[in-house]
């Protein structure tokens, strides 16, 4: 198993923006940890994040919102990638979309994904839905992921589970699994 730490939108509009999942803040320290495990454990840390064009289809149900090289579509500050890890702007739901994302994977020998992030039920649950058509093992980190709402978190988490396999782990489990003790 060759794990990689897939954080999805941890972008300035998903956690102190318009946007923003009420648990945004909450998760934070969360993924910050699990960055600091995949380091030590020489685990590829990636980030895939809204970068919107003006004229993008996705802007026409949510607004105008993460447009690329706007103060919004920047990581936040306690989560910024160092250098040797890797980020792919995308400007749809799933992190998958023509970003690139899954040939990165496959060049680094990455077949498990815990993947962290911002809205569960919308980007992380798209995300997961490709990862498993790509055929990635994947650890969605219940604590790890927020959304609009309780209802549509514990929602995203139950349909990752039973219609692409993810595992639903803590965040302790998902530090194990990043340092391949699982």
């Amino acid at each position: 198993m060759k794990p990689a730490l897939l954080i999805v939108d941890m972008v300035h509009e998903f956690v102190r923006g318009r946007l923003r999942s009420p648990q945004a803040e909450q998760i934070v320290p969360v993924i910050r940890r699990l960055i600091d495990v995949a380091r030590s454990c020489k685990a590829p840390v990636i980030h895939v994040v809204d970068r919107h064009l003006p004229f993008d289809h996705e802007l026409k149900l949510w607004g105008p919102h993460s447009l690329a090289g706007s103060p919004e579509s920047r990581i936040v500050e306690e989560l910024q990638p160092v250098e040797g890890e890797y980020v792919f702007g995308k400007r749809f739901y799933s992190g998958f979309r023509d970003t690139g994302l899954d040939n990165a994977l496959r060049d680094l020998g990455v077949d498990t994904l815990v993947v962290t992030g911002i809205h569960t039920h919308i980007c992380v649950l798209h995300t997961v839905g490709d990862a498993f058509y790509h055929g990635y093992n994947v650890y969605v980190v219940r604590d790890g992921v927020a959304a609009f709402s309780e209802r549509d978190h514990e929602y995203a988490l139950e349909y990752m589970k039973s219609v692409y396999g993810a595992k639903i782990v803590d965040s302790a489990t998902a530090a194990d699994v990043l340092c391949g003790r699982q």
